[in-house]
């Protein structure tokens, strides 16, 4: 009996050992999901910026804008810890750059607001996105909680659009959420997630401005908008 205890005493041990030894660094990334590519920004590009910067292979401004200095810091990381080298820092590029960075502290000079890099949004502005998000995409997988964000941004960069996140959220008949009242539903926490990640860069949509659910859209003009992709139930056009 004994000798049994000690058995999976050990073998707890050595798990609990092997779990640890692979887990990131709690003092790392906030968001160890989010895929950063050149056009990021934030307090994770931040991160990013200055552990390349500790161990040699990023000697650029610590800005929290992930530029071409950035990107090129990334691949010969990735190059030389044998990673796929794509340029960009997904979980397995962050995670390799932390055990590898073990004794990097961020100076308080370089700390980055989790709102930085996004430009003139405010609290406010994230708040009325996610909120966007959660009402018109509960449900979908998070890469389609994100695109959602995405398109909502995409706007603000067209001349169709008011260019404030109120002015296009609140532009009559755009979302189906501010029509039924689901817009003032409190978004749940990934929903704030998708609504940053969108901010700091991330469009999985390629540029859209628009989407549809198939299964339910009668207009024969959203039809009519050259297609772009399908993620969860949307279609995404131009």
């Amino acid at each position: 009996m004994r000798r049994t205890l000690r058995l999976w005493v050990s073998v707890c041990a050595v798990a609990l050992c092997t779990f640890l030894a692979v887990q990131p660094s709690a003092e790392g990334f906030a968001n160890w999901h989010w895929n950063m590519i050149r056009g990021s920004r934030g307090a994770d590009v931040a991160e990013l910026q200055g552990r390349l910067r500790y161990v040699n292979y990023y000697h650029g401004a610590i800005d929290g804008v992930f530029g071409w200095q950035t990107y090129w810091a990334v691949r010969r990381f990735q190059r030389d810890v044998g990673l796929r080298i794509d340029g960009i820092a997904g979980p397995a590029t962050k995670t390799e750059l932390v055990r590898r960075s073990r004794g990097y502290r961020p100076p308080s000079s370089h700390r980055v607001s989790p709102y930085s890099g996004s430009g003139r949004f405010s609290a406010r502005d994230v708040d009325l996105l996610a909120r966007v998000v959660h009402g018109e995409a509960r449900g979908e997988p998070y890469i389609g909680k994100v695109a959602v964000a995405a398109v909502v941004l995409n706007r603000l960069e067209d001349p169709r659009f008011p260019h404030t996140i109120p002015g296009v959220v609140f532009q009559p008949g755009a979302f189906t959420a501010v029509s039924d009242g689901q817009i003032w539903l409190t978004p749940d926490d990934q929903s704030r997630r998708a609504a940053l990640d969108a901010i700091r860069g991330w469009d999985p949509t390629g540029g859209a401005v628009y989407y549809f659910n198939p299964a339910t859209a009668t207009s024969r003009w959203i039809w009519s908008r050259p297609q772009i992709k399908q993620i969860g139930r949307h279609i995404f056009t131009r």
